[in-house]
């Protein structure tokens, strides 16, 4: 019998890695120090396995396919996109658990989208690269990681209530696989943002704050009362990514929330939030 021991949300902004000195030194400490407590604590956690649920920017499925979400259950490799100290290599996928979540959530009128072979973006790799790697050198041991994809890049969006419903069906299967796994489950997106548009650049901190606190407080009904309208006046398209976060907080059993590490970088144009999410149970 498996069990989701634990959580995290975290960014995965890219424009660290293509101007990494933009913010200034205490900035830039700050949010390279959350990913190094995130890999520690993570560690701390002595799980079997990972889950990170990113999203799609437009890089994967472009205009052919646009799937609302997506799990990954055989052979990964990625970033598929370039970016410098980002390298691209093969990802240890744990695909007998993978597979099992399909079929149980087949079982509950779920179907998800299956890639029986997928190269994940940045959304998956900075924190696979930032925390899961590193967290794998304290343990001494590798930690295969399944990709999640939820469609919160570009429309048409899955809602914040289906992001919840994917994250209880994963905990549900988790705790029904045949071996006893300690999974730890990643939202990664970042929070306030604005991608290609004139508010580019712009961080909404009081949003933001709002976010943590529901992660702190464990409220997913707060979280997914959210509007679509709402996130995209106050916080721009690339604050949609908390749909990822719903997906991990829904995942972790009687889930209370602690901020690692909050800054608003209007030079890396993203509110970025460190939360671990930490099971009740």
């Amino acid at each position: 019998m498996g069990k989701i021991v634990g959580g995290f949300w975290m960014p995965h902004d890219p424009v660290m890695f293509v101007a990494p000195q933009a913010p200034e030194q205490t900035q830039r400490d700050a949010v390279w120090g959350a990913y190094e407590e995130c890999a520690q604590r993570l560690a701390q956690l002595e799980p079997t396995s990972v889950i990170i649920v990113g999203c799609d920017h437009y890089i994967l499925f472009g205009t052919q396919c646009l799937p609302r979400y997506v799990i990954a259950t055989g052979d990964v490799d990625g970033p598929i996109d370039r970016l410098p100290g980002l390298a691209r290599g093969v990802v240890n996928n744990q695909q007998k658990l993978a597979g099992h979540i399909v079929e149980h959530a087949a079982k509950q009128d779920i179907d998800w989208t299956v890639a029986r072979s997928f190269t994940v973006d940045h959304s998956f790799s900075i924190p696979h690269q930032l925390v899961v790697k590193p967290a794998q050198d304290l343990l001494g041991r590798e930690l295969p990681t399944i990709p999640v994809y939820l469609a919160c890049g570009v429309d048409p969006y899955i809602s914040l209530k289906r992001s919840a419903d994917l994250g209880r069906q994963i905990r549900a299967a988790v705790e029904t696989f045949d071996a006893d796994e300690r999974v730890v489950i990643i939202g990664s997106g970042g929070i306030s943002h604005w991608v290609g548009t004139a508010e580019m650049g712009r961080v909404a901190e009081d949003f933001d704050r709002e976010i943590l606190a529901l992660g702190v407080n464990g409220d997913l009904q707060g979280l997914c009362a959210y509007s679509d309208g709402e996130i995209l006046r106050r916080a721009g398209n690339g604050a949609m990514e908390i749909r990822n976060f719903a997906c991990a907080l829904a995942a972790v059993p009687e889930p209370r929330g602690e901020v690692i590490a909050y800054e608003a970088v209007p030079a890396w144009v993203t509110g970025l939030g460190f939360v671990q999410l930490i099971s009740g149970e």
